[in-house]
């Protein structure tokens, strides 16, 4: 299975740190508020039929962070800067959590470059009643125990001895989520108004034991972007792409290639 390639790019004078690995068209994954979780099986399956990009989103992981970067609005065009910048067109846009957010920044603005999209567990509205759990007042054991459903996930993350770098890393993904997402928690209060400009094919993917996102969420987007389609990863929580790695890329692909080939 093909790897990735881990390079910087030159973002406006910041540097984006980019994982790329495969070939086909275009696929733009966009991580949730702790930062990608690595290329692991399911970036290296949808590897062998997309070209898949990874970034790390300015502000987190290894990526600079810009003097000219605010909120969410400045993170979602400079994604439409950097889709210019590599003249990328027929992009499958791809966003878990806090980049399912982004993501949908994106996609009201401009779907231009774009051919699909895809949110995976996705913040960015709010139902009444059901508030996106609150991330920023957990004991973080506490929050890595309830984003999975199998706790040997929780319990190998929660085992690890990290580095210094790691614990930057760390540190620094969870102050740019607060910056970015602290009030109103995780939302943007006009961005449902705005959904109808999604023109293109839009697929939901919710784990369906989610306890970060409810799961009534999936049916509410499916609700508000017309033509959406939902799916359900049985026995998943908030990150099915790396607890369910294997029917998530293959709801990825099965997607794509039914509704926009």
């Amino acid at each position: 299975m093909a790897d990735c390639l881990e390079t910087t790019f030159d973002l406006r004078g910041s540097k984006l740190h980019l994982r790329r690995g495969g070939s086909g068209e275009p696929l733009l994954f966009l991580h949730g508020a702790s930062g990608f979780p690595g290329w692991g099986e399911a970036f290296q399956t949808l590897s062998e039929s997309f070209d898949v990009l990874a970034p790390d989103h300015l502000s987190y992981g290894l990526s600079d962070q810009p003097d000219w970067l605010d909120d969410m609005n400045d993170l979602a065009m400079s994604y439409l800067d950097f889709l210019d910048a590599m003249d990328l067109r027929g992009v499958h846009l791809v966003g878990n959590s806090l980049g399912g957010w982004l993501a949908l920044e994106i996609a009201v603005r401009s779907c231009e470059r774009l051919k699909s999209l895809t949110l995976v567990g996705a913040a960015g509205i709010r139902i009444k009643g059901k508030p996106i759990a609150d991330i920023f007042m957990m004991d973080p054991v506490d929050l890595t125990r309830a984003i999975f459903v199998d706790q040997t996930y929780a319990d190998a993350l929660l085992g690890r001895e990290l580095t210094e770098e790691q614990v930057d890393i760390q540190l620094r993904n969870r102050v740019s989520t607060a910056r970015l997402g602290w009030q109103p928690r995780l939302f943007n209060p006009s961005l449902r108004k705005w959904l109808h400009r999604i023109t293109v094919p839009t697929h939901v993917i919710w784990g369906d034991s989610d306890r970060i996102i409810d799961p009534a969420y999936a049916a509410e987007f499916a609700r508000a972007i017309a033509g959406a389609d939902v799916t359900m990863i049985e026995q998943a929580g908030h990150l099915p792409h790396v607890e369910k790695a294997e029917p998530f890329a293959k709801a990825v692909k099965r997607f794509i290639d039914l509704k926009a080939a």
